[in-house]
């Protein structure tokens, strides 16, 4: 992709999600993921039904006269985006790759974020943490961070979210919002079990952890098109698979089913709040509901 064409992409995406964030995201997103807690404002006078225990005992022993603390959310907060690089990204068969729907969605929450003066950072990983960009404010750094999304090319193309989920532990020190924006598969394969629990048991205990399976449909199952070379986008691997076969059909959606059933598990297990959305989906409905089981 020439810069010309990735400033038009980045520009079509910024309209149709910055239009998305302003009219349907900026209140769900406000009402779902709170500040850091309660910041003093100001005093007033004392009016009947107010909290006693807000009584501020200095200025009403000098007025003569009752006066409260007046006490408002601290609303900003840091958002980081935990974005999935790895090869099986480029894989779509609908009308979106999955890289290219993370990006959008991407942008739909760094917009949000952006319009509640929060903070917004991002972290890329493969088999490894590949590019950490710090939280910071302002629309050039959003963009920076959605053009990153879609030409970023790793130097692995592996899957390892353990690692991306340690780094995340290690480098924010102070509690933040997380979003993973991955298709997850990366899942023992013989057990179906993810392999970073343990690491989300860390991360999910100091941030606030939200999960965005993004997958396409053939993730999950095959059609009966015959003879075909199946290649592996993250290994390299090329095999023959004769999707004609129910038999095989049937093994690979048992295999992904299983797979993400343990995913879910696990996340639930860790109070992990998650949503699938499939690259032919509108993804509106899905983030609203992922805001909504929040508020």
């Amino acid at each position: 992709m020439d810069s010309n064409d990735l400033l038009k992409k980045v520009r079509k995406i910024e309209i149709r999600t910055r239009a998305l964030s302003s009219q349907i995201f900026a209140g769900e997103y406000h009402s779902a993921f709170k500040g850091r807690g309660m910041a003093f404002s100001e005093v007033r006078e004392y009016q009947i039904g107010d909290d006693v225990r807000n009584m501020d005992w200095n200025v009403t022993a000098r007025t003569g006269t009752p006066y409260v603390k007046v006490f408002e959310e601290e609303r900003e907060l840091t958002v980081m985006l935990l974005i999935d690089a790895s090869g099986s990204g480029i894989f779509g068969t609908m009308s979106k790759t999955k890289k290219e729907l993370t990006a959008e969605i991407a942008a739909v929450l760094s917009f949000s974020a952006s319009i509640n003066n929060d903070k917004v950072g991002a972290l890329f990983f493969s088999s490894k943490v590949e590019k950490f960009i710090p939280p910071k404010k302002g629309r050039s750094h959003l963009l920076r961070i959605i053009r990153e999304v879609l030409e970023f090319q790793p130097k692995d193309k592996g899957t390892d979210i353990g690692e991306a989920l340690r780094f995340l532990t290690n480098a924010l020190k102070k509690r933040c919002t997380a979003f993973l924006l991955s298709d997850m598969l990366d899942v023992d394969r013989l057990t179906r079990r993810p392999n970073y629990e343990e690491a989300l048991k860390v991360a999910a205990g100091r941030h606030d952890i939200s999960v965005i399976n993004i997958y396409d449909e053939r993730d999950r199952s095959l059609p009966d098109v015959g003879l075909i070379p199946v290649r592996d986008s993250e290994t390299g691997r090329t095999v023959y698979v004769n999707t004609s076969l129910r038999r095989v059909r049937e093994e690979y959606g048992d295999w992904a089913r299983k797979a993400y059933a343990e995913t879910i598990i696990m996340l639930r297990k860790y109070k992990v709040d998650s949503v699938s959305i499939r690259t032919d989906q509108d993804y509106v409905r899905s983030l609203v509901a992922l805001f909504k089981t929040r508020a």
